[in-house]
């Protein structure tokens, strides 16, 4: 089952250590490649050297949040087909659609699920 991963470039951002330190372990274990960052300026840097396949992003983050980090990705010209996926605490309609629109390619909400992130990689990298 792991064999599927293997490889993927997976990037989390999130300025909560306990859960980028839950999220690469669950990734991990399904042979994901995992790259953390602690928020949009550090994950920006990130991203140019790493060319992660799929991009896990907390909304609420000091300095440049999650919807501003997203933006920034999704006006890159190389990096604007790279899935971006919101993770929040909050599950609400306003966030889900302002993910939206600033190109988000899926919402998770928190606490998420091993099922949730590997079944979000399979349907967006593979």
């Amino acid at each position: 089952m792991e064999e599927e991963l293997q490889g993927v470039r997976v990037l989390v951002i999130d300025d909560s250590k306990t859960i980028r330190r839950s999220a690469e372990n669950l990734l991990a274990k399904e042979g994901c490649d995992v790259i953390t960052a602690t928020d949009g300026y550090d994950a920006l840097a990130k991203i140019a050297d790493e060319n992660p396949s799929i991009i896990f992003m907390d909304i609420m983050m000091p300095r440049l949040d999650g919807y501003q980090t997203c933006a920034l990705i999704k006006n890159n010209s190389t990096f604007k087909t790279t899935p971006v996926v919101m993770l929040s605490s909050k599950d609400g309609l306003f966030d889900r659609a302002k993910g939206r629109i600033v190109g988000s390619d899926q919402y998770i909400t928190k606490p998420f699920s091993r099922d949730e992130l590997v079944g979000t990689i399979r349907s967006l990298v593979q």
